[in-house]
This record gives C-alpha cells, sequence and structure tokens, in this order.
C-alpha cells in the first residue's frame, strides 16, 4: 500500500459530463488510462489529460485550519442554496487560491461522484476533519439536514479559533518581549561589555561588585554561549516530547499552570468554554451524550478536564445527571453546574450550554484585555532593570572615574 502512494502522480484533466458540460479537475493515480477509467465511471468524458507539477504528500503540507473552516462556511452556504453537493465542492475547489486545499476538496467530490457520503469521504483524511467535525456531518447526513449542521460546525470552529486566538495572544506578548530582552542582554553582554573590559584594565582601581559580576557573566557567555544555547534547545525539546507522550508528566504541568496567578484563571475559563461550546453543538446536533462526551474530552485543551469529562461520561453511562456528575468532578465552577441543572430539567441543554460557552468567551476577552493591560507596566520593569542594569554596571567605573584619578 505504501509503495502504491509513493507512485501515484498528480494530474489535470479537463472533460465534458454527462451534459455536455465543460469541466475539469486534479486526480491522482499512477497512468492516463486510470484516469480514464476512473472519470468514465463518473459520467465524464476526457479530452485532455497533463501531469501537475504538485504531489499529493506535498500539497497537504500548507492546508490551514482556516481553509477548513471557510470550505465548511462555503459548502453549508451552497447547499443551502439548493446546489447539489458535488457541484458544490467543484465550486469550492475552483474558489481557493491554495493549491493543496484544492486539491484536497477536488479528492472530497471524486469520493462523492464514486458513491461515498461525505461523512465517509471526510474520515479519509483524518489529518484535516477530526473526528468530532465527521460526526457532525454524519449526524446531519442522517437527519437530512447536512446545511444546518454544517452551519453549526463553522461556527463552532470559528468561535474556537477566536478563543485560541486570544490565549495565543496573551501568552505570546510577554513571551516576545522577554525573548526580545533576552537577545539584547546577550548582544550586550558579547559585544559591548568586552569593550569596557580594555578600558577598565587602564583605571588600576578596583571595580564595583556589580561591574564585576556582568564582566564573570559576560566571560561566560562568551566562553560557553554555544553550549548553553544548545543545553537549553535540548531541555525545551525533552520536556515539549515528555510534555506529549507521558501522562503522569502532562497531569503535573496543567495542574501546576492552572494555579498559576491570572494566567491560571484565564486556562480555567478557557477550558470551560471549549467544554460548553463543544458540547452544546454535539448535542444541538442530535449526536448522543456519551458519543459527545468523547468528543469534548479531546476538546478542553487541559489534561485535568478532559479526565474530569471521562469520569463525566462513566457517571452518566450508569444513570447519573451530568449536572451531578460535574459537581462531584471538583474542577467545574458553580455557575456552569447551575445552568446545567436548569437545562436538564428543562430540556434545553444544549441552549443553556451554549450561553455557559458564550459567558465564558466573553470572559476570556476581558481577562486577555486586562493582562494584556497590566502586563505592560510589568514589562517595562522587567526590561528597564535587565537592560539598566548592564548599562548601570559598565559605567559606574566611569562615574568613579574622578576619584580613581
Amino acid at each position: 500500500m505504501a509503495t502504491q502512494a509513493v507512485k501515484n502522480n498528480l494530474y489535470r484533466w479537463e472533460g465534458t459530463d454527462r451534459n455536455g458540460i465543460k469541466t475539469s479537475g486534479r486526480i491522482t493515480a499512477d497512468n492516463h488510462a486510470m484516469i480514464r477509467v476512473q472519470l468514465r465511471r463518473q459520467g465524464i468524458t476526457v479530452s485532455k489529460i497533463r501531469r501537475h507539477c504538485g504531489h499529493r504528500f506535498n500539497a497537504g503540507k500548507s492546508v490551514t485550519a482556516l481553509d477548513i473552516t471557510l470550505f465548511t462556511r462555503q459548502l453549508a452556504t451552497l447547499i443551502s442554496a439548493g446546489i447539489a453537493l458535488q457541484q458544490a465542492l467543484e465550486v469550492i475547489a475552483n474558489g481557493f487560491e491554495s493549491r493543496a486545499m484544492r486539491q484536497q476538496v477536488t479528492e472530497l467530490q471524486q469520493d462523492i461522484g464514486a458513491g461515498t457520503s461525505l461523512s465517509a469521504a471526510l474520515r479519509k483524511k483524518p489529518a484535516y476533519f477530526d473526528p468530532l467535525f465527521c460526526s457532525l456531518v454524519e449526524a446531519g447526513e442522517l437527519a437530512g439536514a447536512l446545511d444546518v449542521l454544517l452551519q453549526r460546525v463553522a461556527t463552532y470552529r470559528e468561535k474556537t479559533a477566536a478563543l485560541k486566538k486570544k490565549i495565543k495572544k496573551a501568552m505570546t506578548y510577554p513571551s516576545a518581549v522577554l525573548v526580545v530582552a533576552l537577545v539584547v542582554c546577550g548582544i550586550l553582554l558579547i559585544e559591548v561589555v568586552p569593550q569596557f573590559q580594555g578600558v577598565f584594565r587602564s583605571f588600576d582601581a578596583q571595580l564595583p561588585v556589580l561591574t564585576l559580576w556582568v564582566i564573570s557573566l559576560s566571560d561566560g557567555l562568551q566562553a560557553n554561549g554555544l553550549w548553553l544555547l544548545l543545553f537549553c534547545g535540548i531541555t525545551l525539546a525533552g520536556l515539549r516530547h515528555r510534555y506529549k507522550h507521558c501522562a503522569t508528566w502532562r497531569q503535573r504541568i496543567d495542574r501546576w499552570l492552572l494555579k498559576l496567578p491570572v494566567m491560571g484563571n484565564l486556562l480555567h475559563m478557557s477550558a470551560m468554554a471549549r467544554f460548553a461550546r463543544t458540547l452544546s453543538t454535539t448535542l444541538a446536533a442530535g449526536v448522543p451524550l456519551l458519543e459527545a462526551l468523547n468528543s469534548v474530552a479531546s476538546a478542553t485543551g487541559n489534561s485535568l478536564y478532559k479526565d474530569a469529562v471521562l469520569r463525566l461520561k462513566k457517571q452518566v453511562a450508569t444513570g447519573s445527571q451530568i449536572h451531578v456528575a460535574m459537581a462531584a468532578a471538583g474542577v467545574f465552577p458553580g455557575m456552569a453546574i447551575q445552568m446545567t441543572a436548569i437545562g436538564e430539567e428543562s430540556g434545553t441543554l444544549d441552549s443553556m450550554l451554549d450561553q455557559v460557552a458564550t459567558y465564558y468567551e466573553s470572559e476570556v476577552d476581558t481577562l486577555v484585555d486586562n493582562l494584556t493591560t497590566l502586563l505592560e507596566p510589568i514589562i517595562m520593569v522587567v526590561l528597564g532593570v535587565m537592560v539598566g542594569g548592564l548599562v548601570i554596571a559598565m559605567y559606574l567605573p566611569i562615574f568613579n572615574l574622578g576619584r580613581v584619578i
């Protein structure tokens, strides 16, 4: 199977369909004969085939989450307008500027033309369409409301992406400033401080302790800077690998992150927003609660919440109400538990969870703005201490030059 996939090449074809309408697309195959056979089964008479420079493996690398969301929204719009699925996919493929995304949509179109359902075709591309996406599409197909479900999926992806963007914004800004500060300090220690050392030797006097400490740090960095950089890189890579592959280590890190001041509260709210948004979307789509909780567990973004959701599933499977199981888990806030209880009693659980998600998304937005405002003066102080400290250490002997002479 693997060898066959490597031999396949990407071709672009042109031809006419059963109605005599000109059409075109891309297809992966071994040779021209196979292409003609595949397309003939779809009622297409091929007039031209030419080798495409792109390859299926390479093309997939540049498909982004935004491309998938845009594809979902466009497909929902076209289907709701009464356009047939295969034709809608062709319109979407021709409209994408991304060559990689055009290739993926074209392959979906070919699968649909061969009689495959949309959900089954999507499951062939797990790198781009996760199990939650495929389950929701399948629910839409079974209910005869594919356009409605695709609209919900698109909305879900847009709100989830917006939430991730807010969290990334909160973490990226201080991290970027800290990196810049470290780079500036490194340049000062490696390039600037050695220039002052020659001047200091001519003083023939005892240098201040701060200046001696900075000179010692500069010497150490010049002698072992590359080794230190290599050590830090290997350490970070090792910690990242262990976080991904060691459940115990991941739980410890996630638990520590949730206890951080301000940032921990932000992560709590983010996990709750994802939990409520995902569960609301799956329940509104008609997905059974136990199956929905499987998807929710992977969407929370935190191992502690994931474990809590899996415990919820076990308790719900034994007959417990979900709000009772949430209260027993110990990680869900009271407001979310109360809203869930009201939703269960009134039969509007998906609607109540949607309100919970909206509330926590709003709280995340507010907290990110406040955090940015709060961090600005702190970052200025840190920069001042780091860079200003080095500058002062270098100029202290010069300030005392009069007494030395």
